[in-house]
């Protein structure tokens, strides 16, 4: 059947709905659900897959285009409890994607081999078990919960005392855990995952600092497989005009591990298999402005575009006012 995908939105009147998207680019709405979430406790419950689910429910049709300019565009998952979404990632998963990471490290480590480059190395070599069965492990990293979810047009609010706010242009699996405790593949989005290089740079046992930031998902969620080959472009806009663009690669043709192996390594913790949790999970990418020396600042706009998603996503950088960390005794 062709590939449909799904988008979170809201109406003229300000209440949510969902809309199918099918390859002709016809959006139409899945009647009887406010959000992807709901459908997919609908597909589960009656025993079938979440596109079968869409197109059981095919309502009236959707400007999306309309929906995109009037910037009621939502991000394709959420859960009515930010606190059950998790967002987590792995990187050194694309070929290239240790040569940024190198150059951030091989000062601190003088001629030695990195760290970074040992991880890479290791996925290169282990990451695509032949028999597809469990290969290297990659590395890992938490992000955040569902309140650092942004959407399309969303801004990406860097801390006040963040260092750096650079984008990583990637795609995400997005997972739901069934009654069973068995992950269940919702599909892939496009992704800005965000983060703080100049953090990470500084020490690299500071990257779990340096990815507890924000992370953008663009509108349309892929139900299906992702292509084997998927080609984008990430792109910063200052002043209106465009300050820094690069092509980006991602789909297992471009990767060091396959997607299975990353997905087995990030589920094979109980903790990650809880009845009812949505996990939104970054593959990593090996496309960064920070690596070609841009110094980003307050009202940039990060825009990342590839196929087969048809919407960019685009989000500004701002800076949050400081807040008080002081911990008080009770």
């Amino acid at each position: 059947m062709m590939t449909i995908r799904l988008v979170q939105l809201r109406n003229a009147q300000g209440g949510r709905t969902v809309a199918a998207l099918d390859g002709g680019g016809v959006a139409t709405a899945v009647a009887g659900v406010e959000s992807v979430h709901a459908l997919a406790l609908a597909a589960l419950a009656e025993g079938r897959s979440l596109a079968d689910a869409a197109r059981a429910r095919a309502g009236d049709a959707v400007d999306l285009a309309a929906a995109e300019r009037d910037g009621r565009l939502l991000a394709p998952i959420d859960h009515p409890d930010p606190a059950h979404l998790y967002m987590t990632g792995t990187g050194l998963t694309h070929l290239g994607s240790a040569e940024g990471r190198n150059k951030m490290h091989q000062a601190a480590a003088g001629a030695a081999v990195t760290d970074s480059m040992r991880m890479f190395q290791m996925g290169v070599e282990g990451g695509k078990p032949a028999n597809g069965g469990e290969g290297v492990q990659p590395e890992w990293f938490y992000k955040g919960d569902g309140s650092c979810l942004a959407g399309p047009g969303d801004p990406l609010v860097s801390p006040d005392f963040a260092l750096d706010g650079s984008e990583e242009p990637e795609i995400a699996g997005i997972y739901i855990i069934d009654d069973g405790g068995t992950p269940r593949r919702l599909g892939f989005a496009l992704a800005n995952e965000f983060s703080d290089h100049i953090v990470e740079k500084g020490n690299y046992l500071w990257l779990a600092h340096s990815k507890l930031r924000p992370a953008a998902l663009g509108a349309e969620l892929l139900v299906g497989d992702l292509p084997n080959d998927v080609r984008g472009t990430s792109r910063i806009v200052r002043d209106g005009e465009t300050l820094w663009e690069m092509p980006f690669l991602s789909g297992e043709a471009n990767m060091s591990h396959s997607i299975a192996n990353l997905e087995h390594h990030h589920f094979k913790y109980a903790l990650f298999r809880r009845p009812g949790d949505i996990h939104v999970h970054f593959f990593g990418t090996a496309t960064l402005s920070f690596a070609d020396g841009i110094e980003t600042r307050e009202g940039d706009l990060f825009e990342v575009s590839a196929a087969p998603f048809t919407l960019p996503l685009r989000n500004r950088l701002t800076r949050a006012a400081p807040a008080s960390a002081r911990v008080l005794p009770l």
